[in-house]
Parts: structure tokens; C-alpha cells; sequence
């Protein structure tokens, strides 16, 4: 399993961002996967930005709420985040992350290798 994330960027406070992963896998694990976006700024440890799990449903973190919005694309591997609104304090590296539940004793985790968001004041 590969994530390929791209659509970082330097962008204004109060500008837009979407983010893109891509996933290259085989057979249908992407679309019996939760994906998700998470990120990660400089001293801070890495946190959940949001969340779509294969039935659709969706899971924001409290500061992203309302300004973020996660979607998934099956037919194309594909995870989507548009950021509107963004603040500096959204400054960070943003990775996306594939979770596989095979069972509760049984989960794999793979992550993209990071794009990175800088929101200017």
C-alpha cells in the first residue's frame, strides 16, 4: 500500500487548500478503508484532522469543524481535504493515513509521506 498526498502549499489566512491522496493499492482496500488526514506542526505532537470511514461516515477534529471538509473518491483511490477559512495556527505538515480493520486485534496503519501547509498572516 502507497499514499501519494500533494496540494500543499504557502497560502494567506482566510485562503483555501485542497489536499489530495492518492493510493495505490490492490484490490478494493481503499474502499474497505477508513482514511483520514492528520497533521502535525512543529513541536506538537501529531493529531487527527478528520476522518472518512468507508461507510461515509465522517469524524472532525473540534478546531477544523466547519472549515474542513474530508472526502473520498472510490473510484479513483483518491481522499480529499478542502481547508477553507485557514488560519495560521493550521500551519503544519498534514499527512493522510489509510487504516485497515481487520478486526480489533488487527489494524494496519499507512501513511503518505506528509505535504506541508503554511498559513501566513
Amino acid at each position: 500500500v502507497q499514499l501519494q498526498a500533494s496540494g500543499g502549499g504557502l497560502v494567506q489566512a482566510g485562503g483555501s487548500l485542497r489536499l489530495s491522496c492518492v493510493v495505490s493499492a490492490s484490490g478494493s482496500i481503499f474502499s474497505i478503508s477508513a482514511m483520514g488526514w492528520y497533521r502535525q506542526a512543529p513541536g506538537k505532537q501529531r493529531e487527527l484532522v478528520a476522518r472518512i470511514n468507508f461507510g461515509g461516515s465522517l469524524n472532525y477534529a473540534d478546531s477544523v469543524k466547519g472549515r474542513f471538509t474530508i472526502s473520498r473518491d472510490n473510484a479513483k483511490n483518491t481522499v480529499y481535504l478542502q481547508m477553507n477559512s485557514l488560519k495560521p495556527e493550521d500551519t503544519a505538515v498534514y499527512f493522510c493515513n489509510l487504516r485497515r480493520i481487520r478486526s480489533l486485534a488487527n489494524i494496519n496503519d499507512y501513511w503518505g509521506q506528509g505535504t506541508l501547509v503554511t498559513v501566513s498572516s
